[in-house]
């Protein structure tokens, strides 16, 4: 990092793989509560995604967003390419990331010239390569594992089989992050296989389950962190997790308005009231995802954001 480095929470950029082929990966299905069964046999479901994903690129640019669209490639078949989000991030100071993925599947997802296209457009400075970290066993699935506060330079860590102490602790280090580590259950009482499925962290506000955060001590430190640094915390409920509520992203369109990003599923699993706090701090975008969230993922799964410097 230099002195000069400029950090915001929200990007006006993304990144977005249309998928190839589409379906609920069965290498990730023990683990990840949110997946459910779903027949891949006739194609249907990669030509329901596709059309989902063709009109959550449309309304983004409508709201004003810059979508970079990358096309999945055919060979081999990757189901959770629509999740971009888990095995690259990029930063303020031209640096990208490289993740270690849990799914043997999904380790074909990390793509070089998904890289050296940013690059046509964005200041690449250095990639830092955590794949190696695989051999190990230990995985960290980039922004599902990792909520980033950039502002306040803090990564939040629901810890589970996808989110290792040990890649975590390196990526804090790399990149001057203070790493908050916890454990969320989901309604099944098992870790919650992603962060950003319980948590979701805009520039003025957070919101979260924190009553999956049974520990007490931990749960009382995150919602200390969250105070300190003058969040207004919308506290989710299990339920309103389990439907993606908290599987959101803030970014901000081209006049720096921010707008936060979410499915149709989630706003509609939000009370009225949640609503009317989160309005003061962005505008909604809803995108329409039935079938992609088949996959375990939903709106902030689909969106890589591009903080790096652009060249002009």
């Amino acid at each position: 990092m230099t002195r000069s480095t400029v950090f915001t929470q929200s990007t006006n950029a993304v990144l977005m793989i249309r998928p190839n082929s589409f379906y609920p990966n069965p290498e990730t299905a023990a683990d990840n509560a949110f997946q459910h069964d779903a027949d891949r046999g006739s194609g249907a479901l990669t030509l329901a995604a596709r059309k989902e994903f063709d009109a959550a690129v449309q309304t983004l640019r409508e709201a004003g967003v810059k979508v970079h669209v990358f096309e999945d490639t055919a060979e081999p078949e990757k189901p959770d390419a629509v999740f971009p989000n888990n095995w690259i991030s990029t930063h303020h100071d031209g640096r990208v990331a490289l993740f270690p993925m849990y799914s043997a599947l999904r380790r074909w997802e990390r793509r070089q010239d998904v890289i050296e296209e940013l690059a046509n457009h964005y200041r690449v400075t250095k990639v830092i390569d955590y794949s190696t970290f695989e051999d190990e066993g230990c995985w960290l699935e980039g922004t599902g594992s990792l909520v980033l506060d950039h502002l306040n330079r803090i990564a939040y860590v629901s810890l589970s089989n996808r989110s290792s102490p040990e890649v975590t602790q390196r990526f804090a280090r790399d990149f001057s992050y203070e790493p908050v580590t916890f454990t969320s259950l989901g309604p099944d009482a098992k870790p919650i296989y992603h962060t950003n499925v319980m948590m979701c962290i805009g520039t003025a506000f957070a919101m979260l389950c924190l009553e999956s955060i049974r520990n007490r001590t931990e749960r009382h430190r995150v919602r200390l962190c969250l105070e300190k640094t003058g969040k207004h915390i919308v506290e989710l409920s299990p339920d309103q997790i389990v439907n993606f509520a908290g599987n959101a992203i803030e970014l901000h369109d081209e006049d720096g308005q921010k707008l936060l990003v979410l499915s149709n599923r989630a706003i509609r699993a939000l009370s009225k009231e949640q609503q009317e706090v989160l309005s003061r701090y962005a505008r909604f975008v809803q995108l329409d995802l039935p079938t992609i969230e088949l996959g375990g993922g939903s709106a902030r799964c689909m969106i890589a954001t591009i903080h790096l410097p652009p060249l002009s």
